[in-house]
């Protein structure tokens, strides 16, 4: 093959190719450099920042809460009465985290502590009426901001986005690289 024609073929393939792809053949990235655009744990990172930040912003502007007390107050909805370890299991929160947020929305009238009768060592939380009033004008924006999210794809996009979601969970936590 002559120069133009071996030219001509390189450039029919790289007009083929998605531009991400492109841009790492033509800059010849050597194989022991991580890609971060590319980097699967890395855009789950930058998402999960970004939909936090939406959520962090409608929490704190409109109902005066932090994202971690809208945490502690779903999870406490959906399967309170919880202890503050309950919290953290579900949550993907550490125990400062949900300390802080427990306190702040004890102290904002969201949640009860009470001493848990049958382990006096441990508290039991609960919503309190007030806390229960803001879960449910916050359910509705949360669902409207997740379709939103969804729009671009189809039912069964979302579904399947869903599984993966999960199947990744699970080999997130594989005792392979939790463990070590």
């Amino acid at each position: 093959m002559d120069e133009q024609t071996n030219h001509d073929v390189r450039r029919a393939i790289m007009d083929t190719i998605e531009p991400r792809l492109r841009e790492r053949v033509r800059s010849n990235v050597a194989p022991r450099t991580l890609l971060l655009e590319d980097f699967l744990p890395y855009r789950l990172s930058v998402l999960s920042g970004a939909v936090s930040r939406v959520l962090s912003r409608l929490c704190e502007r409109r109902f005066g809460i932090s994202v971690g007390e809208w945490r502690v107050i779903a999870n406490l909805a959906r399967f309170g009465p919880l202890s503050a370890n309950g919290v953290c299991e579900r949550s993907a929160m550490d125990k400062v985290q949900v300390s802080r947020a427990v306190a702040k929305a004890v102290e904002n009238g969201l949640i009860d502590r009470a001493i848990d009768p049958y382990d006096r060592r441990r508290s039991v939380l609960t919503l309190t009426d007030k806390g229960k009033r803001v879960h449910d004008q916050i359910v509705p924006l949360a669902q409207e901001f997740q379709e939103h999210l969804r729009g671009e794809l189809t039912r069964e996009e979302s579904d399947h986005l869903n599984e993966l979601l999960s199947r990744l969970m699970v080999r997130a936590c594989s005792p392979r690289f939790v463990e070590g």
